[in-house]
C-alpha cells in the first residue's frame, strides 16, 4: 500500500532500494581517483586510522578510499547492498574493509572512534539530526566528516559536442511517469517534493564547524545500453520492486527508447562536478 507523506515525516523502509544492489556499481559512474588523491592531500591521509562510511551501497566510496586508511567500515540498511560490497572487496582483494547491514540511526553502536566518516549520497534517507549528533561524538579529536555532493546515475545536461550521443534522460524519466505514476516512488511511499537539502544546518546544530569545500571536476565517459538500464534499476525512484509484473516490459519500452537514441549502443556522458564538504567536530 503506497503512502503519500510530508518530507519531514518521511520514514525509512526496508523496501527503498530493493533489488537495486545488484544494477548499482554497473549503473552508477565509478567516483574518479583523484577524489581520494583529494581527500587524502586534505586531510593527509597516510594508511592509519579509520574510515567509516555510512550509507555506503556495495562500497562505491568505501572502497576506493580504503587503503588510506588502516581499516574501512561501510554501513548499510540494506542487506544485499552490503553483500554486494564484500562481494567487489574480495574480488578486488582488498582486506581491510568490514561491511555491516545497520541503519544510521543505529550509530554508534559500538563501534569506537573513526579519522573520517564519510556520507556519499545517503545523508538524505536518515534521520539526520539524530546521525550528524551520533558520529561527531565518534570522530577522532582531529577527525573529520565529509560529505559527498554527487550525481552518479547521469551525468550533466548541455550542448557541448561529445564523441557519441548524450542518453535520452527526459525521455527515460518520462517512461519511468508512465509506468509508476507522475509522483516519485521511494519505498513504500511517495516523495512528491523529491529529497530534503539544508544539510548545512544540521551539521551545525550538532556542533560541526565548517564546511571546507573541495571540488573534483567532471569528465567525459563512454556508457552502453545495459550501463544506462542499470542505472535507471540503481534509483530509489525506479527500482525494479516498483514495476511488478511490469518490469520485463518496462525494460523493453527503456531499451527500445535507448536504440532510438543511439542505435550503436554507445551513449557519451560529461560526468558532474563533485563537491566535497568537510566538517569539524
Amino acid at each position: 500500500m503506497l503512502t503519500t507523506v510530508a518530507l519531514n515525516t518521511w520514514e525509512w523502509d526496508p523496501s527503498l532500494f530493493s533489488g537495486s544492489a545488484a544494477y548499482y556499481t554497473r549503473g552508477r559512474l565509478a567516483y574518479p581517483k583523484t577524489l581520494a588523491d583529494a581527500l587524502a592531500a586534505e586531510l593527509h591521509l597516510d594508511g592509519s586510522g579509520r574510515l567509516l562510511d555510512v550509507g555506503c551501497g556495495p562500497g562505491s566510496l568505501t572502497l576506493p578510499l580504503a587503503a588510506l586508511f588502516e581499516q574501512a567500515i561501510g554501513l548499510d540498511a540494506d542487506r544485499d547492498m552490503i553483500d554486494e560490497a564484500g562481494r567487489l572487496a574480495a574480488q578486488a582483494g582488498i582486506s581491510n574493509t568490514r561491511w555491516l547491514c545497520l541503519r544510521g540511526e543505529d550509530l554508534p553502536a559500538g563501534l569506537g572512534s573513526f579519522r573520517l566518516i564519510s556520507f556519499a549520497q545517503s545523508f538524505h534517507w536518515m534521520d539526520r539530526p539524530r546521525v550528524a549528533a551520533a558520529v561527531r561524538g565518534m570522530l577522532d579529536p582531529a577527525g573529520a566528516c565529509v560529505h559527498v555532493h554527487a550525481t552518479t546515475h547521469q551525468g550533466a545536461e548541455g550542448g557541448d559536442a561529445l564523441p557519441h550521443p548524450r542518453p535520452p534522460h527526459s525521455s527515460i524519466a518520462e517512461l519511468v511517469r508512465s509506468h509508476l505514476g507522475p509522483v516519485r516512488r521511494a519505498g513504500r511511499s511517495l516523495l512528491p517534493q523529491g529529497t530534503v537539502a539544508g544539510e548545512a544546518d544540521i551539521y551545525r546544530a550538532a556542533g560541526f564547524t565548517g564546511p571546507r569545500r573541495i571540488e573534483v571536476p567532471g569528465r567525459v565517459v563512454t556508457r552502453v545500453t545495459d550501463d544506462i538500464v542499470a542505472a535507471v534499476f540503481s534509483l530509489s525512484s525506479s527500482a525494479p520492486h516498483l514495476f511488478g509484473e511490469r518490469r520485463a516490459e518496462f525494460e523493453a519500452e527503456l531499451r527500445r527508447l535507448l536504440h532510438s537514441a543511439s542505435p550503436s549502443g554507445v551513449f557519451s556522458e560529461r560526468t558532474r562536478e563533485i563537491a566535497i564538504d568537510i566538517w569539524r567536530p
